[in-house]
């Protein structure tokens, strides 16, 4: 079949993103014919944890979440006879932090329609947590903190395998976020990562508890990336493996909206 929707989008509620009108997101989604649109927004980080990247906007604010609810289900409604929207979440898994996680989407569980779980922070072995994907900058010092680029590569996958079993409740998300994020800066830091055993422990977890993954176009537009989250190795394992793939432009703004399909769709036909 042919890709029929976009399942990882952003919004104005995202405060790294841009201004653009929500309703433009879903405008340019029935320009392009799309059947589906998933509003996958940056869920509020737990409250007593402290965002580290510079500008404190890895998400939207807990008091903005009702907002964005609100705003999204009159959008719902609006265009239910041209488009099917889901609202949702992307979901920061965050070590250390899941029984803060566990409450708020207990809280708004019932709100969501389709949500993506995704790693980005990272707890360092001396206690700090730093942002895997803020800057290349930033991904240097990551590094210089973990002592190689591979072991900036095995603590994430660590971590994604956390994120995999750990308990969030009954509306935990069940789909992963842009898996293999950490080769966001891989043309300025090359890995010769190659625990692969780790990997197929998280495809095969995946598989057993009926996980999907995010096939995620938004690393192809990424100058350090110019690939696909996940990477051909993991996406040819998932495949093997029969793991549902949804694909996912992670759009920050309405023009790019499935940018990039042309590249998976071959994955859907």
């Amino acid at each position: 079949m042919k890709i029929i929707g976009d399942y990882h989008v952003h919004t104005p509620f995202c405060p790294h993103g841009t201004n653009d009108a929500w309703e433009d997101y879903i405008v340019k989604a029935i320009e392009i014919r799309l059947a589906e649109i998933s509003f996958t927004e940056h869920a509020p980080l737990p409250r007593s944890f402290t965002d580290p990247v510079p500008e404190k906007d890895s998400a939207m604010a807990l008091e903005q979440l009702e907002m964005y609810f609100q705003q999204g289900e009159a959008l719902k409604l609006k265009y239910q006879e041209q488009i099917k929207i889901n609202i949702g979440l992307e979901v920061d898994f965050i070590e250390g932090y899941e029984q803060e996680t566990r409450q708020l989407l207990d809280y708004y569980g019932k709100r969501i329609d389709d949500a993506i779980l995704s790693v980005h922070m990272l707890k360092l072995k001396n206690g700090e947590y730093v942002c895997l994907d803020y800057s290349e900058q930033e991904f240097g010092k990551i590094i210089e903190q973990c002592g190689s680029v591979e072991a900036v590569y095995q603590l994430y996958y660590q971590t994604v395998l956390l994120a995999i079993e750990a308990d969030l409740g009954s509306y935990k998300p069940t789909r992963m976020g842009h898996l293999s994020l950490v080769e966001k800066f891989q043309k300025k830091y090359p890995s010769q990562f190659d625990n692969f055993e780790l990997i197929e422990q998280i495809l095969q977890l995946t598989k057993t508890k009926n996980y999907s993954l995010d096939l995620n176009t938004a690393g192809l537009y990424k100058p350090l990336c110019q690939s696909i989250y996940p990477n051909q190795q993991i996406i040819d394992r998932a495949l093997a493996l029969d793991i549902q793939l949804k694909p996912g432009s992670d759009s920050h703004q309405s023009t790019t909206i499935a940018r990039g399909f042309d590249k998976i769709e071959k994955y859907f036909s």
